[in-house]
C-alpha cells in the first residue's frame, strides 16, 4: 500500500524525488493534487503529490530531509 510523503511544487520535482528514492530500492509514484482544481483548465502543473510504500516511509523520510540539507 502505498501512502503520502510529500507534496512538490511540479512534475519535474516529483520525478526527481521518485528517482532518488527508487534508487534507494523504496517504491514511489506521485500524481497531481487536488490543490487549485480547476486553476489550470486541464493543464498539467502544479502540485504533485508523492507516495511511497508505507514500510519504507521513516527511510524516504530521512532521505528527502538529508536531501533538503543538501539544497541548502
Amino acid at each position: 500500500m502505498l501512502i503520502p510523503l510529500t507534496v512538490v511544487p511540479n512534475d519535474a520535482e516529483a520525478e526527481l524525488l521518485c528517482a532518488l528514492l527508487r534508487t534507494e530500492g523504496i517504491e514511489c509514484d506521485q500524481r497531481a493534487t487536488n490543490f487549485g482544481a480547476g486553476a489550470m483548465e486541464g493543464m498539467r502543473g502544479g502540485p504533485r503529490e508523492v507516495f511511497v510504500a508505507e514500510e519504507s516511509l521513516e527511510r524516504a523520510r530521512e532521505i528527502v530531509a538529508a536531501s533538503t540539507r543538501r539544497a541548502e
